[in-house]
């Protein structure tokens, strides 16, 4: 086994977590910006690192000014007095197939040890720029029929070319190992970070599973903090045209 779980902050498990939200870079950056949104408003605790010797050999500065070996963090999240969730996410992931199939199925060995019953992978899917959705995608009839049920958009026709990546792996293995897993779907330009679709998408998973969580509002905020470097004289006016409907699209 090539996964090496270093618990962090007095925790040896998953602290009885039924839900993960995993993520990692991707098109616009929607997963990732959305757990890492989602980690900051909601205080979440780191529990554990995963290491892997597949990951790209880049040592970084974590938030504590240390030099950290390649990883992805685990955190908690306490969103009523008896339930709580766990994210997971990184900066990068295996680059060879082989290595990241061994990484996924390895992650899952861990989410089923710990007795994890539902995996939830957040990513973007390139489309026209006048489509902003969000669906979910899920890798079992029985978890689709949960789902609906839940009043999620379940789609059964999309992505329509598939999905690659560890993520991939990671949300269609899920029943292999006992898991209810799926792949939540922003719809984007991809071209840059979309902040907008990953607010939106963490507001329908919120919903979609009652989680009651803090979701941040300042989508607005960042964006003209953006638009402030590309055209300094009118970012306001740009904001109000890129967000003025339910479907605005910010590229």
């Amino acid at each position: 086994m090539s996964l090496i779980i270093e618990w962090r902050n007095g925790y040896d498990n998953l602290n009885n977590a039924n839900l993960c939200l995993f993520s990692l870079p991707g098109v616009g950056n929607i997963g990732k910006a959305a757990i890492d949104a989602l980690n900051s408003t909601n205080e979440a605790q780191e529990v554990a690192r995963l290491h892997h010797t597949a990951l790209p050999p880049l040592a970084t500065l974590d938030e504590d000014g240390l030099l950290s070996p390649p990883h992805l963090s685990v955190k908690m999240i306490q969103y009523s007095d008896s339930d709580c969730l766990i994210t997971i996410t990184g900066t990068s992931q295996p680059l060879e197939p082989n290595n990241q199939g061994l990484m996924a199925r390895e992650i899952l060995d861990l989410l089923k040890h710990n007795q994890l019953s539902e995996l939830v992978v957040l990513a973007g899917m390139v489309d026209d720029a006048a489509r902003k959705e969000i669906f979910i995608v899920p890798s079992s009839s029985a978890y689709r029929v949960d789902l609906e049920s839940r009043g999620a958009n379940v789609r059964r026709d999309e992505p329509s070319s598939g999905a690659i990546g560890m993520a991939a792996l990671l949300s269609s293995l899920g029943p292999v190992y006992g898991i209810d897993s799926a792949c939540a779907i922003a719809t984007t330009i991809g071209s840059s970070g979309d902040i907008i679709a990953s607010q939106n998408l963490l507001t329908s998973i919120d919903q979609w599973f009652g989680l009651n969580l803090v979701i941040p509002k300042d989508a607005n905020k960042k964006l003209i903090e953006k638009l402030k470097e590309i055209s300094p004289s009118n970012r306001d006016d740009l904001v109000a045209e890129l967000t003025q409907t339910h479907d605005a699209f910010y590229m």
